[in-house]
């Protein structure tokens, strides 16, 4: 067993205009003093980062590290989730999609999916150049319009889809694998790996490459009805990255999964900060203790109700507290009588 690092906060939901978020200096200083250790980084966000130089410089990775570290952070990993959205995206999103790109690829689906692609493997270069060992981003959806099978869809329409999205992600793995860096999905509605199954049809495509990791975040599953604590069971030796961050499903006899085309705050599930919800987040840290997952306990805000700045206080107190510092010994050990062979068999009746 390993003892879970945190707390950290993604960066993402944070980022601003104005101070202190406007800055990578003033950012995590405002990060340590709402008490975390660590913070994701959101590569797209000029403001905090310089994707290009931190793919291309070592010196620039190291005074970005340096920086954080001296207002006591650590750069827990750095996310792609905009980018890797882009590298597959089917047209009826293309117009949805398109202000995540670069403005010269706008327009202009193949040239932003080769941008997008570039875009994540600079990220997994800079990865490496920081000192990292996992990577977080979304998958892109070609099938996901099709989720729900009516109308009847069409023999072969989700293998295409899946093998299409293999092809496409098989050289950004081969770059990860090259740089040493896993590259965690996260299992997320809109993306076509949206649950332990699609994730599955995703690894088979890919020969099972084992730099095809999990973003684990439960939220995701409690809005799917997902047993998300048996997902830690099964899926425990590809779980690399974890976001803390609760949600609700209280469904009516008006509403359900689906949401009826409702805002957040009106919706059967919903997004809530951590402990406002239903997560049973003892049971999560626990289970990921207990099969040795020993990476980052990363805040995500993305609460339809509590402020951004409440719910990252509230997080870093939330994560120090469900933390399981690992025990170094059983707790009967008071009572062991020591290791005796002769005594053992004799015990069986084998002397």
């Amino acid at each position: 067993m390993k003892t879970i690092k945190g707390p950290a906060l993604f960066l993402a939901q944070f980022a601003g205009d104005t101070a202190p978020f406007n800055s990578w200096t003033s950012i995590t200083r405002w990060a340590a003093d709402c008490g975390y250790a660590g913070v994701q980084v959101p590569s797209w966000d000029a403001r905090l980062f310089d994707l290009e130089k931190a793919a291309t410089s070592k010196d620039y990775c190291d005074t970005f590290k340096g920086q954080a570290a001296e207002a006591g952070i650590a750069v827990t990993e750095l996310s792609t989730h905009l980018q890797g959205q882009l590298v597959a995206v089917h047209p009826a999103y293309d117009a949805a999609f398109d202000g995540f790109a670069a403005p010269a690829v706008r327009g202009n689906p193949k040239a932003r999916a080769e941008w997008a692609v570039d875009q994540v493997k600079k990220a997994l270069t800079a990865s490496r150049n920081l000192g990292l060992t996992a990577h977080a981003t979304f998958s892109g959806a070609l099938a996901w319009p099709y989720v729900y099978p009516w109308p009847q869809r069409p023999a072969g329409l989700v293998e295409e889809a899946f093998d299409e999205l293999a092809r496409r992600w098989l050289p950004i793995l081969n770059h990860a694998e090259e740089m040493g860096v896993d590259v965690c999905y996260e299992i997320h509605p809109g993306e076509d790996l949206h649950d332990g199954i699609s994730y599955e049809m995703f690894l088979d495509r890919v020969q099972g490459h084992a730099r095809a990791c999990m973003l684990y975040d439960p939220s995701h599953y409690v809005l799917q009805h997902l047993d998300y604590l048996e997902h830690i069971d099964i899926y425990h030796d590809r779980i690399r990255m974890f976001h803390v961050k609760d949600a609700e499903l209280n469904p009516t006899g008006r509403q359900g999964v689906y949401g009826g085309f409702q805002s957040w705050v009106n919706r059967a599930g919903r997004f809530r900060s951590p402990g406002d919800g239903q997560v049973d987040f003892v049971g999560i840290f626990s289970k990921l203790t207990q099969h040795g997952f020993d990476g980052w306990a990363v805040v995500e805000w993305e609460c339809c109700l509590k402020h951004p700045e409440d719910g990252a206080r509230e997080g870093a107190d939330f994560v120090r507290n469900h933390i399981i510092r690992v025990t170094e010994k059983a707790f009967d050990d008071f009572a062991d009588a020591g290791t005796d062979r002769a005594a053992n068999r004799r015990m069986l009746g084998l002397d």
